[in-house]
């Protein structure tokens, strides 16, 4: 793809926002009725078809995280024989980019696609199902949901909005975020106004800057404006698609606020339990390919887009140095271990998901970290 023609796909995708509400509909069973041509013509939908509508908070096919619920729904109705239509509304399709929790929650919506630490504000054990700083890899929380009672504890806590969450995409390791300005030492961040969500923003809040959350669609135009001064959002393949390098020269790593970004699909959990136990298999499957499917993809593309970047755009990432990362690592901790006392749910959340980040963390940090050092050993950095 040209420079030129990549850019004009850049700035299509940049225009996508997130605005509106539209009015609820709940699933529906379709009333059985005598076999008639069409049905002949059509015997994969069955009469029992349920149809329900997902809002998500991400800008209409956007790359990756926009493909995720189409993905989801797409396995959905192939598994089901075509009984179970799921239709996707990006943000501001359905509702906000943020509303979609809200929506599903009160059933204005079916179900959501979102990454959790969006609704810390309405209780702060919420960041931990997507990622929480210096805390687990990509596969580590999946090692932690799946295996290590991070699922019953998820749960307890949506059960409480009416949801019913299943893990449902990762991005992997994100990277630091795109700066106006350099950042080269901590009194950088003094001022700094940065788009940043979850418990990364309290961090920069800690550092002496502004957290600011904006859905995805929101973001190009608020740098753009001045509105903010630097943006974190996933890696080179979604931020090469915003266009983010156009308006933001300083990329820096490593992403110490989300080391592996777990995403979530929410149900009502009035539609989960009305679903039999062979199409709640069905939508757990679904979610299930989505997490591999979405990590994998991202790791290719992501380094794909990050030649790109080099190459193209001349835009050469930037390290923070160890000064910044041990005062990370500081509050960071700080942090997370104040947010576990909000209350006695999120307690439980935090001291099961320490343990199993320190136990996997002995295996990832002598498997994978002694690799990666190897490898640029034998290869060459």
């Amino acid at each position: 793809m040209s420079v030129k023609r990549r850019d004009i796909v850049i700035g299509a995708a940049a225009l996508a926002t997130g605005a509106g509400v539209v009015g609820a509909l709940r699933p529906k069973t379709a009333q059985s009725s005598a076999p008639n041509k069409s049905d002949l013509a059509a015997p994969n939908i069955s009469q029992n078809m349920r149809q329900f509508r997902l809002a998500t908070s991400w800008p209409k096919d956007f790359p990756g995280l926009g493909q995720m619920p189409n993905y989801i729904a797409d396995m959905v109705r192939t598994m089901s024989g075509g009984r179970l239509d799921i239709k996707v509304y990006a943000a501001g399709e359905l509702v906000g980019g943020l509303e979609c929790f809200d929506a599903t929650s009160t059933g204005a919506a079916d179900m959501y696609h979102a990454a959790e630490y969006y609704w810390q504000g309405k209780a702060k054990g919420f960041s931990f199902f997507t990622a929480v700083p210096l805390g687990m890899t990509a596969a580590e929380i999946m090692g932690w949901i799946d295996h290590g009672g991070g699922q019953q504890l998820w749960d307890d806590l949506s059960k409480g909005f009416n949801i019913k969450p299943l893990q449902a995409g990762n991005t992997g390791h994100q990277t630091g975020g795109w700066f106006k300005r350099e950042i080269n030492s901590l009194e950088d961040f003094r001022g700094l106004r940065m788009r940043i969500p979850g418990l990364g923003g309290e961090m920069i809040r800690r550092l002496g800057g502004t957290a600011v959350t904006l859905a995805g669609g929101e973001i190009f135009q608020a740098l753009q404006s001045g509105a903010i001064d630097a943006t974190e959002w996933v890696g080179p393949w979604n931020d090469v698609s915003f266009g983010f390098h156009r308006e933001a020269q300083h990329y820096y790593a490593p992403g110490f606020h989300e080391p592996g970004a777990s995403l979530a699909l929410g149900i009502n959990l009035q539609v989960w339990d009305s679903l039999s136990a062979e199409d709640q298999a069905i939508f757990k499957a679904a979610c299930a390919a989505a997490n591999h499917y979405s990590l994998g993809e991202y790791t290719v593309k992501n380094g794909y887009w990050l030649q790109v970047l080099k190459t193209d755009y001349g835009i050469e990432p930037k390290i923070f140095n160890d000064d910044i990362l041990r005062e990370v690592g500081r509050i960071g901790d700080e942090v997370v271990t104040e947010f576990a006392q909000a209350d006695a749910v999120t307690r439980r959340i935090y001291e099961s998901y320490l343990a199993s980040r320190n136990t996997s963390r002995s295996w990832t940090e002598m498997s994978d970290g002694l690799f990666i050092k190897a490898r640029q050993i034998a290869l060459g950095q």
